[in-house]
C-alpha cells in the first residue's frame, strides 16, 4: 500500500469537527498509514504553501469550498475523503480538477435507518396515539391501539441508501412495503396512492429544489384512520403551513418530526403544541458514537485507494443532487 502526503481541512480549524468525527484512535491509524501533515490545516496553511506535498485530504462537517487559487497551491491533491453524507456544497471544484472524492453518506444511512425502524414498528403498534391518549383509566384498552406490525403497509419515499437500508431491516417483518422513487419517471406507485394506502409514511427525499412543498396537505388528509408520518429528510420538503392545518383537524394522526423548516421551528410555531407532533432535534443521523462509524469508512476507503484496489464510496458528479434517488 503506497503512504500517501495526508492532511486533515476543515474551514475553521479552532471550532473544526474533526476531533469529534475521528477519534485519537482513528487519527492515529491514519498516521499509521499516510505520512499525516501535523494538526489540522485550514485556508491560512493552503495559503502559505504547506499542503503542496499533500496528496489526499480527510475532512468532515465544516469542508471548505476550494478555490480555484487554493487548488493552485495543492497541485498534488489526488483526493478527498469525507466522513460525512452530502458532498453538493463543495463537490464540483474538486471534479473540475480531476481530484476524486469519497463519501461516507452510506455510513451515515445507516443510523437514519435504524431511527426510522424503531419509529415504524411504534407507529405500527400505534404507541405514539395510544400513550397521548392514556391519561386516565378508561383509556387503558385496545380501542386506540394500532392495526399492529403483521402484514400492514409501509411507505418510503424516495429510493435512495436510506430507503433501501430500511426496506432491508424491515425484511425481518411481514409489513407490505411500498417505495416511491423521486422522479416521476421511475415510480410504478404514485404519492397519492402512498398515502392513502400505507399506515406510516416515511420521507426519505433527496434535497432538491424539485422536491420542495411536494408533500402537502391533500396528501396528509387522505391518510388512514391513526396513520403516521415520519419526516428524516428535509423540512422544506412538506407544506407544513397544511401539515399543521390537516393535524389540527386530525387528532388520529400522528407527525413524528426530527427535521423542520424552518429548523428548529420559530417560536410560537404550532409544531410545539400541537399533541399528535412528536419533534426530535435532527437527531437521526450520525451522532456521538455514530460519527466515527463514518471515519471507519473512510480510512478503509483510503487503503483501498492506496493499494490501488476497486473503492465503494466513490462520489461521481452524475450523483450530485441525485445520489438519493
Amino acid at each position: 500500500m503506497k503512504r500517501c502526503q495526508a492532511a486533515f481541512i476543515t474551514n475553521n480549524p479552532a471550532q473544526s469537527q474533526i476531533p469529534y468525527v475521528y477519534s485519537e484512535k482513528q487519527i492515529q491509524e491514519i498516521a499509521s498509514v499516510t505520512n499525516l501533515h501535523p494538526g489540522i490545516a485550514g485556508p491560512d496553511d493552503i495559503a502559505s504553501g504547506a499542503l503542496r506535498e499533500v496528496e489526499v485530504l480527510f475532512s468532515t462537517w465544516g469542508m471548505p469550498v476550494l478555490s480555484d487559487a487554493q487548488l493552485d497551491l495543492m497541485p498534488s491533491l489526488k483526493a478527498v475523503f469525507y466522513s460525512a453524507g452530502a458532498t453538493d456544497s463543495f463537490a464540483r471544484p474538486l471534479f473540475a480538477r480531476g481530484i476524486r472524492l469519497f463519501s461516507a453518506w452510506r455510513a451515515n444511512a445507516i443510523p437514519v435507518a435504524e431511527f426510522c425502524l424503531g419509529q415504524i414498528l411504534l407507529s405500527l403498534k400505534g404507541y405514539f396515539r395510544a400513550s397521548r391518549m392514556l391519561k386516565s383509566p378508561e383509556y387503558f384498552n385496545t380501542k386506540l391501539c394500532g392495526p399492529g406490525v403483521y402484514g400492514e403497509t409501509v411507505a418510503l419515499i424516495g429510493a435512495g441508501a436510506i430507503s433501501n437500508h430500511i426496506r432491508d431491516l424491515l425484511t425481518n417483518f411481514q409489513v407490505n412495503v411500498i417505495t416511491v422513487p423521486s422522479r416521476k419517471e421511475k415510480r410504478t406507485v404514485s404519492l397519492e396512492e402512498a398515502f392513502s394506502k400505507a399506515m406510516v409514511v416515511s420521507n426519505h427525499l433527496p434535497n432538491r429544489d424539485d422536491n420542495v412543498g411536494v408533500l402537502n396537505g391533500d396528501l396528509f388528509r387522505s391518510m388512514r384512520e391513526g396513520a403516521v408520518f415520519i419526516n428524516t429528510g428535509r423540512g422544506r420538503q412538506v407544506n407544513e403551513a397544511e401539515l399543521i392545518e390537516v393535524l389540527e383537524s386530525r387528532p388520529d394522526l400522528t407527525a413524528l418530526l426530527d427535521v423542520t423548516w424552518p429548523e428548529p421551528p420559530k417560536a410560537g410555531s404550532r409544531l410545539y403544541t400541537l399533541p399528535n407532533v412528536v419533534l426530535s432535534p435532527h437527531i437521526a443521523g450520525s451522532i456521538n458514537d455514530e460519527v466515527h462509524r463514518m471515519s471507519d469508512y473512510m480510512i478503509a476507503e483510503y487503503k483501498r485507494f492506496a493499494s490501488d484496489e476497486p473503492c465503494l464510496h466513490e462520489v461521481c458528479e452524475s450523483m450530485l443532487l441525485t445520489s438519493q434517488s
